[in-house]
């Protein structure tokens, strides 16, 4: 395919990219998540994604914007193309362990719990009525709405979620080699909850086992009067899931051809069973000479922070793939 598998047509004015910043204690299960040197630290990824993309620099912490291997973190490549397209993004807090240090919208969500012993999400209808009045406030202000998110364990969550509403859905990961197991016996658990007490609405299956970002993005998505793209994997899959079974219209989904080409995850499949509409971006990190970013190439990371949607937002503006790639590679470069 070409830079992207498909050119929607699509027109607008005044586009903004939104990121919504969440934790789920999933996170701190040893293994679940790569998004953080320890799992503990993944609670602070949120926090540090939003620094980088803001100031250009994460302030908080003396670390570098790379995994432990050397690849550049997808909020990198977001960076980079909010620097290309001269964009200020939006940030929304749905419930971080830690307090954010860039401005952001507040909706006072606390931090998602872990599925297999409590409810995870207990104020989720709370949060789909805040996400309705943001959805109403950016329609003022955009007609174009790439909607990112941050959510390290949140891949585990949208297994649970999109289980639960009877789909047969196998997730990505940003590990090359993906934690299946831990992820499905966390399921089962959190399902054998959910079977229990007899749950099958979509809003009460996110709140016994989704993370504070699904309800938002589905507030959201239900009064968002412009375009509205959701940027990210099979997380924003899960979010098409519960906007498509509460009755919204579903808006298309951008991913990255590395979240596509996972082996471990059907997301082409899910798309279909869902009948949402994706785009997947191949930014062909394996040409540009840079040994961090070729490992997206087999399976490291694969996608986070909106970073597919940041890289089509930008192509929609009408720069060139050399010029997103060169942006990138100038902006991962630079943090060496």
């Amino acid at each position: 395919m070409g830079f992207l598998s498909e050119i929607p047509h699509i027109t607008f004015k005044s586009p903004l990219f939104c990121g919504i910043l969440g934790n789920t204690l999933l996170s701190t299960v040893p293994g679940v998540s790569g998004a953080g040197a320890t799992p503990e630290k993944t609670l602070l990824t949120p926090v540090l994604d939003a620094e980088l993309i803001t100031w250009g620099a994460i302030t908080s912490y003396p670390i570098r914007p790379d995994t432990p291997t050397g690849c550049p973190t997808p909020a990198s490549i977001t960076r980079a193309m909010m620097e290309l397209c001269g964009m200020q993004p939006l940030f929304i807090n749905a419930g971080l362990y830690h307090t954010p240090t860039v401005p952001c919208f507040d909706v006072y969500g606390m931090v998602g719990d872990d599925p297999r012993f409590r409810d995870a999400v207990p104020r989720a209808h709370d949060l789909v009525l805040k996400g309705e009045v943001i959805g109403k406030f950016l329609s003022k202000i955009s007609d174009l709405l790439v909607l990112g998110e941050c959510v390290p364990g949140g891949t585990t969550t949208a297994l649970c979620v999109m289980r639960a509403m009877g789909y047969e859905a196998s997730v990505s990961s940003s590990f090359v080699n993906n934690p299946v197991t831990i992820k499905e016996e966390i399921c089962r658990e959190a399902l054998g909850r959910i079977k229990a007490d007899a749950i099958t609405s979509p809003l009460d299956i996110m709140r016994y086992t989704g993370d504070p970002m699904m309800p938002l993005a589905v507030g959201i998505a239900k009064t968002y009067s412009g375009e509205l793209i959701l940027a990210g994997g099979t997380q924003m899959l899960a979010v098409s899931a519960i906007i498509k079974a509460v009755g919204g219209p579903l808006p298309y989904v951008v991913t990255t051809s590395y979240v596509r080409d996972d082996p471990s995850a059907n997301v082409q499949e899910m798309a279909g069973q869902i009948g949402v509409e994706i785009i997947y971006v191949d930014p062909g990190f394996g040409d540009l000479g840079h040994s961090g970013l070729a490992r997206y190439c087999i399976g490291e990371v694969k996608e986070g922070m909106g970073a597919g949607g940041a890289m089509f937002l930008a192509h929609l503006l009408g720069h060139s793939p050399d010029e997103i790639r060169k942006a990138i590679l100038a902006a991962v470069n630079a943090y060496r």
